[in-house]
């Protein structure tokens, strides 16, 4: 008796005609095209009223989004059409915020290569007061500085943020938290004002002196490593917290062993934006610090110099030779870039080589 294998059979059902329309979208560049027209129809309004660059991009922005929307509604839909609308103000918005960072950059690498040279990293401004001389002794010193004034921020922003995390409560963590929100938003002369005063109590008048700018430097950085830390510390989950505590473990060594070793990576990256945050003001430390032409790198005795003080003194007190001075202003605040850029990028780093493994 044989037995024959039969292949079942699919039955389709064929949607009625007419029932589903097939979806139209635009061709792959033609959101594009239909922007680019606007914004060349916005300089032919701006060119006919008068050409101004302003007035070119803002009736080319508000005329390439609606060429964009009025081309996806016909053909893609009123859906479609939104999200391109949408999309097209959001890139619109980050071209214009990316403008003056791009000519900001472009600016200072123009004007500040002219004395990005050997010299200006070895020599200090010492006897020197036309062409030549350099900015050593001010790198050194604003590293010494910044350096200091994270000594002293570094402690006491980090106990005070595992203060607030894990035992603050009641009156006293709202007060910390209330003041800390208040020294985020002072202004950084008052922070300058702040130190000049505290160490003409105790030195007199005529003070000046590189833990000065340290303390003044402190005063903006704390608040910045209390809410960066606080966030980091609040991110570690309870449940490694309560397994601690199952063990037996008291809450300070959990916090040793257990919080700190998750949160690191966090720490340090927002430490390290911290140091950044300071690493280039300049009001505090025309107040605090001063500067000398020569090389000082005791913070305890006399003047130092700074790059950002460097470079206000050599842009607005130029000498004979007013080129060489503002090369030497313009190459400073290069080099002041690069050490912010460089500190993010060490943030960045941190971030990934310290932060917890969760792949198996």
């Amino acid at each position: 008796m044989s037995t024959e294998t039969q292949s079942p059979v699919r039955v389709t059902k064929e949607p009625p005609s007419g029932s589903i329309r097939p979806r139209r979208r635009l061709p792959r560049f033609a959101a594009l095209g239909l922007y680019v027209a606007g914004i060349a129809l916005g300089a032919l309004l701006s060119a006919l009223t008068g050409f101004s660059i302003a007035l070119t991009v803002i009736y080319g922005a508000i005329l390439g989004a609606l060429a964009v929307y009025v081309g996806s509604r016909v053909v893609e839909g009123r859906r479609k059409a939104t999200d391109r609308l949408v999309t097209a103000l959001v890139t619109t918005a980050f071209a214009v915020a990316m403008v003056p960072l791009v000519s900001l950059v472009y600016t200072v690498l123009d004007k500040g290569l002219a004395r990005f040279d050997g010299a200006f990293f070895s020599n200090s401004m010492f006897r020197v007061v036309g062409e030549g001389g350099g900015a050593y002794h001010a790198i050194l010193g604003t590293v010494v500085i910044t350096a200091l004034a994270a000594v002293i921020s570094v402690p006491i922003g980090l106990l005070t943020a595992i203060y607030l995390v894990e035992y603050g409560s009641g009156r006293l963590k709202r007060a910390i938290t209330f003041f800390v929100d208040v020294m985020t938003g002072i202004p950084s002369i008052v922070a300058g004002l702040f130190a000049f005063a505290l160490f003409t109590l105790v030195f007199g008048n005529d003070v000046r002196l590189g833990v000065m700018g340290a303390v003044a430097l402190s005063v903006l950085m704390i608040p910045v490593v209390v809410r960066s830390c606080e966030e980091v510390l609040k991110l570690v989950p309870n449940e490694l917290r309560e397994a601690s505590y199952a063990l037996g473990v008291p809450k300070w060594r959990t916090v040793v062993k257990v919080v700190l070793p998750t949160a690191v990576a966090g720490l340090g990256t927002g430490i390290t934006l911290a140091v950044a945050r300071v690493v280039g003001e300049t009001a505090p430390l025309l107040v605090t610090v001063g500067l000398i032409t020569g090389t000082n790198l005791n913070p305890f005795d006399g003047r130092m110099a700074t790059l950002p003080v460097f470079a206000f003194y050599q842009l607005t007190q130029p000498g004979t030779a007013t080129q060489a001075f503002l090369d030497r202003a313009w190459t400073a605040a290069l080099v002041l870039i690069i050490l912010v850029m460089v500190l993010n990028v060490v943030a960045r780093l941190i971030s990934r080589l310290f932060a917890p493994k969760t792949g198996r």
